[in-house]
């Protein structure tokens, strides 16, 4: 009997033991593997300008991208950009520790802050309604949309298909799938397949690079919305938030922040700046 008990007892032993380690395991923090491991790895996708990546060289350049890469030297760790998403998947991998942040920025909005968490802002983004050029069958009131006489471009998971679902529920929807280039949305409106498209004038602007007199603006004074533009993380890493703000405060606020965003702005001013400290 005696040994029966022993046996029990450090059956239960060992298996608290195996317990305590898996929970210790599991408990380990993004902040902590980031600064154990000495590297970020990061999920990205490519969205001009903030993040590039050469098809030919498979380097990565970008507004989000060098802002990020320079953060993380100043902290003493390597930015690892390790798995290609899409805007509607990237959440997933964040919270399953596929990667520990997002390297591409995104736009902070209510729908993506139940579910992650964001750095400060590098810029602020504006979204225009964008027409086919010479198309005056909708003005910048923008009330044959709302009215559902008009089929809006979209690209799922993005915000041009929040922005029309929340603001034009009644228009018709041409979806794009996830890993579609978001210039694809402007030219389902140049080739007609569309009417109109919700996006950031810095995009229409590259477009009509390639695609001139294709496109117009049709909100030029009134932006459909203002977006910060900041890195996305797994919630409840309140560490790794505090020490990343303080690298991007510290590029912010050294100048070298605005090189940045100058070096990749198709036109002067595109992004509005995000105001210094004593600034504010």
């Amino acid at each position: 009997m005696p040994t029966k008990i022993n046996l029990y007892s450090k059956s239960v032993v060992f298996f608290s033991i195996f317990m305590l380690t898996c929970l210790s395991a599991s408990a380990e923090t993004v902040y902590e593997r980031v600064l154990k491991s000495g590297k970020i790895r990061a999920g990205y996708t490519d969205w001009y300008p903030f993040l590039i990546k050469n098809p030919n060289t498979k380097k990565f350049s970008g507004i989000g991208y060098e802002a990020l890469e320079l953060a993380a030297k100043r902290l003493g760790l390597k930015l690892e950009l390790t798995e290609e998403v899409s805007w509607g998947t990237m959440i997933e991998g964040l919270k399953s520790n596929r990667y520990d942040i997002i390297a591409c920025p995104v736009w902070a909005n209510s729908q993506r802050a139940r579910a992650a968490d964001f750095s400060r802002a590098i810029c602020y983004s504006q979204i225009f309604a964008f027409t086919k050029y010479g198309d005056k069958r909708i003005d910048g009131s923008l009330k044959g949309v709302a009215e559902g006489r008009f089929k809006v471009s979209c690209l799922d998971g993005e915000m041009s298909e929040m922005i029309a679902k929340a603001d034009f529920p009644a228009a018709k929807r041409l979806s794009l799938p996830q890993m579609a280039p978001v210039s694809d949305l402007l030219l389902n409106v140049s080739n007609g397949k569309a009417d109109i498209a919700f996006t950031e004038s810095v995009l229409a602007a590259e477009f009509l690079k390639h695609n001139p007199k294709s496109i117009q603006n049709i909100t030029p004074n009134k932006p459909l919305r203002i977006f910060p533009n900041v890195y996305m993380f797994k919630s409840g890493e309140g560490e790794l938030k505090a020490m990343l703000n303080t690298a991007l405060d510290e590029v912010a606020n050294s100048g070298e922040l605005d090189r940045i965003i100058t070096k990749y702005e198709p036109s002067p001013k595109v992004y509005l700046r995000c105001a210094l400290p004593y600034q504010r």
